[in-house]
């Protein structure tokens, strides 16, 4: 039986994304639609990159981090939406071994970079708002690179663990991966043996991830809101506050799908709800963003107004 298992093990060379499982010409209107979502997404993250790079006003920690989380967003999309197009077009529907373990260690690693930076986004209002005077001392550009390094470092850890302990698990002949793209939940599925630990190390390495991480934004805000209120003027406790409105709506969205898919004990369970929700966090968010970020700030509005008039 053993000898089976390793030799069914060893022809699983790729996977089959099973993907939408929707009538033919339901895949082409599907494909349309995530191909215009897509565009909308490489369009707004790499304007925003150019923008802030382009403009001399916005050359601030707030900015830089945002430079960043627009990378980001442009990344970990491009990480699966390409693929999940040619998959809508294609019969197949394949992805070999190496390029299911590459496509989720990407992916892993630049959601789970996002994830630290949204955090370090929210200690970057704190020290903006509530000690401004030493604000250039706590957010220089040495510590902001170093913060960003961190965040990558802790993307980078958190997928290498992930990807070791999925990859490692056999799948015995079974390659039928019922989600539109390379996932531990869907993985783990399919496996032929225990996955108990692997459910585990989701669940805690997920838990411990988004706790740290919205432990920083909301002890963050706190402070923020109490600074805030301590502001005699309306007008001016409303403009001190909407700096932090966007990232605050971006930060919903991020850890609202996040929690779901992964922080549950249950959250391997229905294929169907967790694709709908893996669309919303790999194509709606990174869309979401730039626009988010563009439409509620006058600093954003201006700059581009400034570049155009150049030209």
């Amino acid at each position: 039986m053993k000898n089976e298992l390793n030799r069914n093990y060893s022809e699983v060379t790729e996977f089959i994304l099973l993907g939408f499982r929707t009538h033919p010409k339901l895949q082409s209107l599907l494909f349309l639609v995530f191909l215009l979502i897509y565009m909308v997404t490489v369009v707004g993250n790499i304007s925003m990159i150019i923008v802030i790079k382009m403009d001399s006003r916005l050359q601030t920690p707030m900015y830089f981090f945002l430079r960043n989380l627009s990378y980001l967003d442009l990344c970990y999309s491009t990480v699966i939406t390409p693929k999940t197009l040619a998959n809508f077009l294609s019969n197949e529907k394949k992805i070999s071994y190496n390029g299911c373990a590459a496509q989720f260690f990407f992916f892993a690693l630049f959601v789970t970079t996002e994830g630290f930076l949204l955090a370090v986004m929210a200690f970057d209002r704190f020290s903006a708002i509530c000690s401004p005077f030493l604000y250039p001392v706590h957010m220089s550009q040495k510590v902001c690179v170093q913060l960003v390094t961190g965040s990558y470092i802790c993307g980078g850890i958190n997928s290498i663990v992930q990807t070791g302990f999925t990859f490692s698990l056999r799948f015995c002949g079974e390659n039928r991966l019922d989600h539109f793209f390379c996932d531990v939940p869907a993985l783990i599925k399919i496996s032929c043996v225990d996955t108990f630990v692997n459910e585990i190390v989701l669940f805690v390495l997920s838990a411990l991830i988004i706790i740290t991480t919205t432990t920083v934004i909301l002890v963050s805000y706190a402070y923020i809101l109490s600074t805030v209120l301590k502001i005699p003027s309306t007008r001016g406790r409303s403009k001190t506050f909407s700096t932090c409105g966007s990232h605050i709506a971006v930060v919903s969205l991020f850890y609202g799908t996040v929690f779901f898919m992964y922080a549950q004990p249950g959250a391997i369970s229905s294929p169907e709800q967790t694709k709908i929700v893996a669309v919303f966090y790999t194509l709606i968010i990174p869309m979401l963003n730039p626009l988010i970020y563009s439409l509620r700030n006058r600093d954003v509005k201006d700059a581009v107004k400034r570049i155009l008039c150049r030209k």
